[in-house]
This record gives structure tokens, C-alpha cells and sequence, in this order.
């Protein structure tokens, strides 16, 4: 297959629903020749914060001259960002290659699209000669395609309400499902708290022996000035760090990068402390607080924040940002939704911070329509909302009302986010 083809091939998958379970993938990988059994990896699970924190981690790890392979998703408007290997993207040529590979060895076996995506990476990581990836857990954790792997440490970032049409209705419910990548022996970094979901991770951990690693208890993170931080680990301590990525919720996902690393570090993949420093200070992870000032049609400038917060807890973390990281004279909201999605919920927290409030409609089969979202809006803030049938139709409009001191923000689903990049950043679209 060429770039094209394999892409389609990947794309007609999603025609097969979510499919919990890991016989499929065990199935396929040992038809590939079971790479996931030779490849060290750290996995990582959570609601909120897990790609942040394998970017950051996968960042620190290649600062030490190791090879990394990293693993996430959803991707924002390629879906060979979903491959990296030391930043760089997995190449057309070699997507196409390991795609038909893995269509040859499944013959007529079905598979869904996730687990087609994380068999590619992890036969495409072998490939490369990885020293390591980073697997970020696409949904849950228990029964989650990625959940093959044997990894050297596991990080669960924190436990919120998202998916309970899959995970189940109440933390404590979900908190079993990402608890399910805790494996014998095997140490675990985490931030989850409150009574319902920590008793279930700890008790997890006691029943597989597995050493648990909690922020504020083993490890913790304090604020310095002029946005540096201050890390007290495991067996560190280091002052006077910089991180890459936006917002004061960065500084705990950060802990839990750098504990992980420290984890790693004690199991002989050696990170020297300006490895250390100039990857997380260097980090990059696109549509997560990502601001930029681009110049606008009547060549002023205009100010933007795209943030993929699609759940209540994201959205509570953009409202956090917007209150002290990101100054405004007037706030114009660009937002788009999955229909899955408990939108009203997040609409609820961000809507009244905005003057003005554009509903997009975004061109995926699961989209919320404008008029749905419209719906769903607190009373008092659906005066000033107005819908858009498409993505460029709801910026063009933005950038309108906008004047340089003010700043529109784009949230509500990562899709919207890629969508957005391609329009305003030129980013490469499949």
C-alpha cells in the first residue's frame, strides 16, 4: 500500500466500535512476532494530563541520548503524529510499510482501529531499535489495547469522570479500569486522589506488589518565581526548572514525568540532571494551552489559546489558566463538542467567563451540532452564542470580533483543536 491507501485503510476501521479486550491484540502482536515482549517501556494511564506527561517524559528520556519511541492519541491533524520516535514523526513511506505488513499477517482477522494504530507503533518502534517508549493508554486501562505491554514503570496521572458509557458511572469504577495497567512488581507513579478512586489504585497496587508512588506523599512539586519549579523526588531534589508547556496544572504532571524518570533512572536507563532540565524545559505538546498571536486581515494582531479540554475537569483546568496565566480585555470562545461528551458540564464552567460565545460545527460523524451545544448553554450566556456550520466560518468570525487585547480561545474537543492548526498554523492534514 501507498501513504494514501494505508491511510484509508486505518481510517475505514473506525467503522468497528470500541472493542475492550485484549485477545485481538494478543493475537496480532504475536503475528507480527511479539515486539511489545522485547521493548522496555514506561505506560501511561489517567483521565486528564497523560499526554502531557509522556511528552514531557519522553522529552527528558531523549535529552539523555536515549531513542525513544512515543505513543499517543488522539492525534490533531496527522495521524503520524501519533508515531514519534525523538519528536520526528513517523514517515509516510514507513506508515504505508508496516500498515500493509500488518493487514498481510491478520488475513481476514478484524480488528478496530486503535488496536491496528498500536500494533503499528509497536512493530514500528522495534524497527527503529527504540531503547524505550512511552505508551500512553488510549481509554481506561484494564482492557486497553496498549495494555500488552510489560513496562518498567506505570504512571496514572489522576481519576475524573469521562467514558462511563465504557468505564463505568462513578470514580470508583473508573479508577479499576486505569488501575488495570498495574502490573506484578512493577513500581506505579500516580496523582490520583479523593475516597473513591485512591482506595481502589491502593489496594491494586497492594494485590500486585507493585510499589505506589503518590504525588504530595512521595514526591512533590512547589512553585518558584517567574514560573520555575521546584521538584523534591525520590531521591533528587532539583530547583529552578522551567517547563515547556503552559499552565500552573503543567507543574504536577511535570512531578509526575520526572518521577517516572526517576523510577527509570533506578532501573538502569541513567538521566543526568541537565537531561533533565532541557527536556522538560524544551517540551513540546501541541493543543493543550497552546497560545499564539497570529497576524490578522487588517494586519493587526490577534491572540489565541487552543486547549483540547473536552471534559469537565479539562475545562476546569482552562478556566484555572484563564483566571491567572492568560491576561484578556475580552474573551471570545470558539467551541465544538462530540456528542459523547458531557458538554453541558464544561460549557457551564467556560461560558460565562466569554463575551462572546461561537458554536462550530466540526465535520466528524460524533460531532455535536451548534444548536445542540447551543442548548445545553447556562440561560443567561445563550444571548450571546451563535452558531457556525463549519471550523473557518467560526474563526473567520472570531477574528472579527477580536481586537488585539483580547483573546479567543478554542476549546472543547481536540478534533475542533486540529481542525483549527491546520487553518490558522498551516499543520499538515492527513
Amino acid at each position: 500500500m501507498r501513504y494514501q491507501e494505508a491511510w484509508d485503510y486505518l481510517n475505514g476501521l473506525q467503522l468497528f466500535k470500541i472493542k475492550l479486550g485484549l485477545a485481538a491484540m494478543e493475537d496480532l502482536l504475536a503475528r507480527l512476532g511479539s515486539p511489545h515482549r522485547v521493548l522496555p517501556c514506561l505506560h501511561v494511564a489517567g483521565t486528564n494530563g497523560k499526554g502531557s506527561v509522556s511528552a514531557m517524559a519522553a522529552a527528558i528520556l531523549a535529552a539523555a541520548g536515549l531513542k525513544v519511541g512515543l505513543y499517543t492519541s488522539p492525534h490533531l491533524s496527522s495521524v503520524r503524529e501519533r508515531f514519534q520516535v525523538n519528536g520526528q514523526p513517523i514517515s509516510r513511506d514507513a506508515f504505508a510499510h508496516h500498515a500493509s505488513r500488518i493487514r498481510t499477517v491478520l488475513d481476514d482477522s478484524q480488528v478496530t482501529y486503535f488496536e491496528l494504530a498500536t500494533a503499528l507503533a509497536l512493530d514500528w518502534f522495534r524497527a527503529q531499535a527504540v531503547d524505550l517508549a512511552v505508551m500512553e493508554v488510549g481509554l481506561g486501562g484494564r482492557l486497553d489495547a496498549t495494555n500488552v505491554v510489560e513496562p518498567l514503570v506505570s504512571v496514572i496521572t489522576n481519576i475524573a469522570l469521562d467514558h462511563q458509557a465504557y468505564l463505568g458511572e462513578n470514580l470508583a469504577a473508573i479508577a479499576a479500569e486505569k488501575a488495570g495497567i498495574v502490573k506484578p512488581g512493577v513500581p506505579v507513579v500516580s496523582a490520583v486522589t479523593g475516597p473513591e478512586a485512591l482506595p481502589v489504585v491502593r489496594k491494586t497496587c497492594q494485590a500486585q506488589g507493585a510499589p505506589l508512588c503518590l504525588l504530595d506523599e512521595a514526591f512533590r512539586v512547589d512553585a518558584e518565581g517567574a514560573g520555575r519549579l521546584a521538584y523534591h523526588g525520590l531521591a533528587h531534589t532539583w530547583t529552578g526548572l522551567a517547563c515547556g508547556l503552559a499552565g500552573r496544572h503543567q507543574h504536577g504532571n511535570a512531578a509526575l514525568a520526572l518521577a517516572a524518570v526517576e523510577l527509570l533512572d533506578q532501573a538502569g536507563w541513567p538521566v543526568a540532571e541537565e537531561a533533565v532540565r532541557r527536556g522538560l524545559a524544551t517540551v513540546a505538546w501541541p493543543g493543550r494551552l497552546e497560545y499564539r498571536e497570529l497576524p490578522a486581515a487588517n494586519g493587526q494582531v490577534r491572540r489565541y489559546l487552543l486547549d483540547g479540554a473536552h471534559n469537565p475537569a479539562g475545562v476546569a483546568t482552562l478556566r484555572q489558566a484563564l483566571a491567572g496565566d492568560f491576561p484578556y480585555r475580552r474573551l471570545i470562545l470558539v467551541w465544538a463538542s462530540m456528542a459523547d461528551k458531557d458538554f453541558a458540564a464544561g460549557l457551564a464552567l467556560v461560558a460565562p467567563l466569554a463575551d462572546r460565545i461561537i458554536l462550530a460545527q466540526i465535520p466528524y460523524p460524533r460531532a455535536a451540532t451548534p444548536q445542540e451545544l447551543a442548548a445545553s448553554l447556562p440561560v443567561p450566556c445563550q444571548e450571546k452564542a451563535q452558531g457556525c456550520a463549519s471550523v473557518a466560518a467560526a474563526l473567520a468570525l472570531a477574528a472579527t470580533l477580536a481586537g488585539p487585547e483580547d483573546l479567543i480561545v478554542v476549546a472543547g474537543s481536540l478534533y475542533l483543536v486540529g481542525e483549527t492548526r491546520a487553518l490558522l498554523l498551516g499543520a499538515e492534514r492527513d
